[in-house]
């Protein structure tokens, strides 16, 4: 916006500095009136096509930074969906691993009872375990 605001600046100070300038000119006053009107209509038209460039840059750079934000957005979202896979499969990996090493011990715990209970039966103590 700055440049913008430099140009229509510039535009305006040219503007008026050729009214002063046609208001001490040696011509007769209806030719003066005649040239400031023109000058007149010749920066109004100046600054309604300066006005529209600047509407269209500004427009043009939000989108641009709405699209921006909007890849932005996109490419975080997929790598925390991505980092989100990654750490529920390594959950899952682990939580089969757990299990596995569970289901072992609890393989080993039964086989060491089965020996206490047949060695317990020998000896005349018999106690069933459920």
């Amino acid at each position: 916006m700055s440049q913008g605001n430099n140009t229509l600046g510039i535009i305006l100070g040219t503007a008026v500095g050729v009214g002063i300038g046609m208001l001490f000119a040696p011509d007769k006053g209806s030719e003066t009136r005649k040239k400031i009107a023109k000058n007149a209509n010749d920066a109004k038209d100046t600054i309604l096509t300066e006005a529209e460039k600047l509407k269209v840059k500004a427009s043009t750079s939000a989108d641009q930074i709405r699209n921006s934000v909007a890849d932005t957005l996109a490419s975080k979202k997929a790598t925390l969906d991505n980092q989100l896979d990654a750490i529920v499969t390594d959950a899952s990996y682990k939580a089969d691993d757990v299990i596995s090493s569970l289901e072992h011990r609890l393989k080993t715990l039964k086989a060491k009872n089965k020996k206490y209970q047949a060695k317990a039966a020998m000896n005349g103590h018999v106690e069933t375990s459920k």
